[in-house]
């Protein structure tokens, strides 16, 4: 029998020069700086040429759809096992003890953007392909790695994979957390338009800023406002700080007053775990007397949004006892007192839920205070029964490499690429006892986790192409 373990530690060095130089690739989609040639901008365009690269170096058939997604594709066989991961990464954001973009070890953890979402988990599957390949694995399957570019957006790339190539027969994406992620919730967003103005208020709010992405809560937010008593707006500010588990600064411009709040950013589909900085300024500026759109804007934040991720103050919160809860992620908040606000409310939703009644529960209060609502692009919720060949074999693998034998497969709230397949599913690679760090700063995974799931995916991989 072979000692995956043996093997993946033997690849070690190779893994880590290649992962850390797709890492120094900040392959952040950037629309401003899109173009024919580069639809999401080059720098995510530039990490697929550059896995492409490596992979037709390695022996793989290569192929690159505009410049969108790519794939490296072994083996032969009527059926296709699809691996799915995804080059791009999210904004940097601020608060990074190191640069987001020069990967560093510390302390056996590999620090940078992409460290846990999903470049070292996706290596590490590569790596576990590689090596089955270099040792002469006869597959009875063909394997397609395939790599998107824009997974933590809209997914256009993927999508054009599937609309231009054959559909895979099954396959996961090493893009979540261990064991196996045989169940996603659905997803949608509403977007809400706040109309501008403040009336005649004694308070104007001149400009409020959070937020980097949908999926990730907003570590932090920036408000200028003018008040004709700056002096008592410093004072309650100093004691509001104190009170309350987030950091901030207030300073005189010639604007207007400038209040910052530092929170904790966290990803979107596991919003209790962050501080949301937005609806903290908020909840401190609903103290005084705005008026107009600024008025309704820092309303709803304030009193529907702070501190409510499951949706119990617009009556909503629901719970399905396979899928679990019904949750909401407030990651776009932005408001200008001459164009009006934005809010964009991404939900994560079991089966029992519809975007539809979504956008009711919502437009039940946001009517009230003159606020628009639209819905936005949704996903169904995706469940693969857990006796599926795929899902046992993985949880086999997992269970072999690790000897958690409690381990059962799980629902979360994220979306990955395993969902676009009928007999998809999430795999790995962030494991049980380690902090999820992904669209945080300082994101990390420790070296030995990346190791121990590349030999994860060995066993798995061989087990799904030899059966």
């Amino acid at each position: 029998m072979t000692d995956w373990m043996k093997a993946a530690e033997a690849q070690k060095e190779n893994y880590l020069n290649d992962l850390v130089a797709l890492m120094k690739i900040p392959s952040v989609r950037d629309d401003s700086a899109a173009t024919d040639e580069y639809p999401l901008g080059p720098r995510p365009a530039q990490a697929l040429k550059a896995f492409l690269e490596m992979a037709e170096q390695d022996g793989f058939k290569v192929k690159n759809i505009d410049n969108l997604v790519g794939y490296a594709e072994w083996g032969e066989g009527d059926e296709t096992l699809a691996i799915l991961a995804h080059l791009d990464v999210m904004p940097a954001g601020k608060g990074w003890d190191t640069d987001p973009f020069d990967p560093v070890i510390k302390d056996g953890n590999l620090y940078g953007r992409g460290a846990s979402d999903d470049k070292g988990p996706g290596m590490a599957a590569y790596y576990a392909l590689k090596y089955l390949k270099d040792q002469g694995v006869k597959f009875n399957k063909k394997v397609r790695f395939i790599v998107g570019t824009d997974e933590e957006s809209n997914w256009t790339g993927m999508h054009r994979y599937f609309e231009v190539e054959p559909a895979p027969t099954f396959g996961f994406s090493p893009d979540a957390e261990f064991p196996v992620i045989n169940g996603e919730k659905g997803q949608v967003s509403l977007l809400l338009d706040v109309p501008a103005g403040n009336g005649d208020a004694s308070t104007q709010l001149v400009s409020f800023e959070s937020g980097l992405r949908f999926n990730m809560v907003p570590r932090e937010a920036v408000a200028l406002i003018r008040t004709d008593n700056p002096q008592e707006v410093t004072n309650d500010f100093g004691h509001f700080i104190e009170e309350n588990p987030v950091e901030g600064n207030i300073e005189s411009t010639d604007k207007g007053l400038k209040i910052t709040v530092i929170g904790k950013a966290a990803h979107g589909m596991e919003p209790e775990k962050g501080i949301n900085a937005a609806t903290y300024l908020a909840k401190f500026l609903n103290r005084y007397d705005f008026g107009g759109g600024a008025k309704s804007f820092i309303e709803f934040l304030a009193d529907y949004l702070h501190l409510d991720t499951r949706m119990d103050g617009f009556n909503g919160a629901y719970t399905d006892p396979v899928m679990g809860e019904l949750t909401m992620n407030a990651g776009i908040l932005n408001f200008d007192a001459d164009k009006g606000g934005h809010i964009d409310m991404n939900f994560r939703f079991p089966k029992g839920v519809t975007p539809d009644k979504l956008e009711d529960t919502v437009k039940a209060i946001a009517d009230k205070l003159q606020i628009k609502v639209t819905q936005g692009p949704s996903q169904a919720p995706h469940y693969v029964d857990p006796d599926d060949p795929i899902v046992k074999t993985l949880m086999q693998a997992y269970i072999d490499q690790t000897g958690d034998t409690d381990a059962k497969p799980e629902v979360v709230g994220g979306g990955t690429y395993g969902r676009l397949m009928k007999r998809g599913v999430a795999f790995g690679a962030l494991m049980p006892h380690t902090p999820n760090t992904m669209h945080q700063a300082n994101e990390y995974q420790p070296v030995n986790d990346l190791i121990t799931s590349m030999a994860i995916y060995m066993e798995a991989i061989n087990n799904l192409v030899t059966d």
